[in-house]
């Protein structure tokens, strides 16, 4: 059955003329101790973004095959970055959060999951201090980056890739882009309230609301990256953004395990997930990991 609320907001989107005021979130590190528990409480990986943390892991790794050493910006409490770090065991990872809080609940995420291929350090994401210049194989960040203040900070954090980065380098960064209607930034962030905490959604709906968009991110690329960077979004409403380099080859054992993490999916997860395939192949991200 199709989802008519869902089909209402892409329609409104669509049709609204006025992009959303950005509103940027109060605080740049999250660091309080009752919303740091309630984000990762609900966004451990078989909470509601499963099919979120799936689909990036298996994009990411299509990006980052052939690397040896991978940043990770903003990565938070690592769920993300762990998942990642356990399909790649051959890979190095840096984590870096400017939250110690985060950093301590990675730490903890990782030992439990006994990854021996995860680094984290304490840093600002837009200067990337103690990295010495084009030393990094590749720079991934997901849904990370709307917690800058400004678009000048973002367009710093693009500089600083760039200064890391290897000549040739791979490069995966997500993160929604801002809609053009309060009512669908609340549609999407409330979306799954019921089975999860409530500090996760209102932070949820802060997130969409201090989004940066599509065509900044757009202008930032070309100013900042190769010409091969592509920049791609979901179909026609870009809720969500990804900058990226050209796909690698994925081993064939490694395309059979996302294959079956998919179907391993609680059926309501798998829904998810298939909507983000469908939604970014529409908007022309092609080589679908998990056909």
């Amino acid at each position: 059955m199709p989802n008519l609320a869902l089909i209402t907001t892409f329609l409104r989107e669509l049709i609204v003329e006025r992009t959303l005021p950005r509103e940027p979130e109060p605080d740049l590190v999250m660091d309080d101790p009752d919303q740091v528990a309630a984000y990762v409480e609900a966004g451990r990986i078989d909470g509601v973004m499963a099919a979120s943390y799936l689909f990036h892991t298996a994009r990411v790794s299509q990006v980052i095959q052939g690397c040896d050493t991978v940043l990770d910006l903003g990565c938070g409490p690592a769920t993300q970055l762990a998942q990642i770090a356990g399909m790649n065991p051959d890979i190095r990872f840096t984590g870096i959060d400017l939250s110690s809080t985060m950093l301590a609940n990675a730490e903890k995420h990782a030992a439990s999951l006994g990854l021996a291929n995860i680094q984290l350090r304490q840093g600002d994401i837009t200067k990337l201090e103690g990295i010495a210049d084009h030393s990094i194989d590749a720079v991934i960040s997901t849904m990370a980056l709307h917690h800058l203040p400004t678009l000048q900070q973002l367009e710093d954090c693009f500089a600083s890739i760039r200064r890391v980065l290897k000549p040739g380098g791979a490069l995966y960064l997500t993160d929604f882009g801002r809609l053009k209607s309060l009512k669908s930034a609340i549609f999407f962030a409330y979306l799954n309230a019921k089975h999860q905490p409530h500090l996760f959604s209102l932070d949820y709906e802060r997130s969409l609301r201090a989004a940066f968009l599509k065509e900044e991110f757009e202008a930032l690329a070309t100013k900042h990256f190769p010409p091969e960077v592509r920049v791609v979004s979901t179909f026609k409403v870009p809720f969500l953004m990804i900058i990226k380099t050209a796909d690698q080859p994925l081993q064939e054992h490694l395309r059979q395990r996302f294959i079956i993490m998919r179907k391993a999916l609680k059926p309501r997860y798998r829904r998810d997930l298939n909507d983000m395939r469908t939604f970014f192949a529409l908007g022309g991200l092609h080589n679908d990991p998990f056909a």
